[in-house]
């Protein structure tokens, strides 16, 4: 039986047999040789033909057809080919270290084949019981924009990004047919990193705030006299321009101040060699990755009000510090191979966040804190205390938290939108999946809303309530096989009262706008 991804079709495919076919690579028969397809082979998968055909893009189960012509794949020594494209940074290091585990795991032996192209290298997996090749993940090592690129001109199965996909490839790619790459199932939250600005050890700076730093690279402020530093002019460091982690920059660190970057600033390959000419230049200012500050010194970022937020793995996948940069795969609307939706799979699992971890990005292994361990966050909530926030609301919060621990799984939502940002959509699937594992059985899971405190501390707290069922809904909506019965969910807000930054800027507040999920 022929399985076809669009039903609408599947009358005029019935009579394509009675045409003969023409000079195309493959022909599909059914095995009662009643039905005839025949086309361009896009893609085999070891279990579905992918095939361009006069009525559009047809998946076809190899099950019940026979393939003739010289495009049909040896089903015998099938190899499974994969297409990935992108980011440099994790095409560099973090795929590579999660396909060597996923090898090691499933019994493959895994070899590196590298081109004369430094940014084109193969990984071929083997089986080890018969030494038979069993798939090659191909990669294109370069930037974002790349990747999508090469997505919507079919030459990709997977992108790798540091970004999320642009409004303009979101559309193109629906046009070709991909479906909504911004879907459920379309695109996946990796791994975590940040923007993080970056100084040499030497430097005697040790705090900026987000507003000064965006000064800085719009070329406002030239001298380090202006941040607090000797009199000497500021040498300006970014990532190249393309990259996903440059556009990050800008839609972090630029944007929210309502600038744009100078034309005097120093372009780098890699976030890599950014941080080693940082490092050599006691008057240059940098912005990086995380994951990439190596001997730099990390800058504090720093307000007004007096808080200060530090890039650390914990800060980051809670997202409490501002500049996060998620690591994106996106897939098209098509069946990739199973080896290598086996693969995705495992990047999953508890085996993966510690290669990732090991790997020096910032996993999604979610972890419980305790009270005790979370820092300054109660004294910023007897900071703001007075008219807007009563001694009384302090103490309701403290009571109904300190026995619970908090959860690093955070959500926030995207600015001036009701829409949770693109690491939350992510957590959404993450929490809905331990909870159809039965991993909060028998415990209490409290949602806690949170707002900046732009407004009335009422209205602000009815908002925070609000944001957090929205949250309930939508994890409770995506756990479809978990007994929830099990779990004792709940909501709660407490509004304004605990912030983690200035509310006097545009990225304090959106910090401080979230929804936390607490746990006993």
């Amino acid at each position: 039986m022929i399985l076809i991804r669009c039903a609408a079709i599947i009358a005029a495919l019935f009579l394509i047999w009675q045409h003969p076919a023409s000079a195309q690579d493959v022909t599909l028969t059914s095995r009662d040789g009643k039905v005839e397809l025949s086309g361009m082979l896009l893609g085999f998968d070891g279990e579905f033909y992918r095939v361009q055909t006069d009525y559009g893009e047809l998946t076809v189960d190899g099950s019940g057809v026979l393939c003739a012509g010289p495009g049909c794949p040896n089903l015998e020594d099938f190899v499974a080919e994969v297409q990935l494209s992108g980011s440099a940074t994790m095409g560099a290091v973090l795929m590579p270290a999660l396909i060597n585990a996923y090898g090691q795991r499933a019994d493959y032996d895994v070899t590196r084949e590298d081109t004369d192209d430094p940014t084109r290298f193969t990984y071929l997996l083997t089986r080890r019981d018969t030494g038979k090749p069993a798939a090659r993940f191909f990669f294109r090592a370069t930037n974002t924009d790349e990747g999508f690129a090469d997505l919507l001109a079919d030459e990709a199965d997977i992108v790798m990004a540091l970004r999320e996909i642009g409004r303009e490839e979101r559309i193109n790619a629906r046009e070709a047919g991909m479906g909504d790459l911004t879907g459920a199932n379309r695109s996946r939250v990796l791994a975590l990193d940040a923007v993080v600005p970056v100084v040499a050890p030497t430097n005697p700076l040790r705090t900026i705030s987000p507003l000064m730093l965006a000064r800085a690279f719009a070329g406002e402020v030239t001298n380090w006299q202006d941040l607090g530093g000797p009199d000497a002019p500021i040498e300006l460091h970014l990532p190249d321009g393309s990259s996903g982690l440059s556009q990050a920059i800008v839609d972090q660190v630029m944007k929210p101040a309502k600038l744009t970057l100078t034309d005097n600033i120093v372009r780098h390959a890699t976030p890599g060699a950014l941080a080693d000419a940082i490092a050599r230049d006691s008057l240059s200012l940098g912005i990086t990755s995380y994951a990439e500050q190596r001997s730099t010194m990390v800058l504090t970022l720093g307000g007004t009000c007096g808080f200060n937020l530090n890039a650390a793995r914990r800060t980051i996948k809670t997202e409490d510090y501002p500049l996060t940069a998620p690591m994106f795969l996106y897939f098209p609307a098509r069946r990739l191979p199973l080896i290598a939706r086996e693969f995705l799979a495992f990047t999953r699992g508890p085996a993966a966040q510690n290669v990732i971890r090991r790997a020096g990005f910032v996993d999604q292994a979610p972890e419980e804190i305790v009270v005790e361990q979370q820092g300054n966050r109660f004294a910023n909530a007897i900071t703001v205390a007075g008219k807007e926030i009563s001694l009384q609301e302090l103490q309701r919060m403290t009571a109904t938290l300190k026995p619970m621990a908090r959860l690093t799984t955070s959500f926030r939502f995207e600015a001036g939108s009701i829409r949770l940002d693109a690491q939350s959509r992510s957590n959404v699937q993450q929490l809905a999946r331990a909870l159809e594992q039965g991993q909060y059985d028998a415990r209490r899971m409290l949602f806690v809303g949170f707002s900046d405190g732009d407004g009335a501390a009422g209205p602000n707290r009815d908002i925070a309530l609000r944001r957090a069922e929205a949250v309930l809904r939508a994890v409770s909506a995506a756990a479809v096989t978990a007994n929830l019965e099990r779990v004792d969910l709940g909501v709660d807000a407490f509004g304004e009262a605990m912030p983690m930054a200035c509310d006097d800027t545009a990225w304090g507040r959106q910090a401080n706008r979230r929804v936390e999920v607490w746990v006993r």
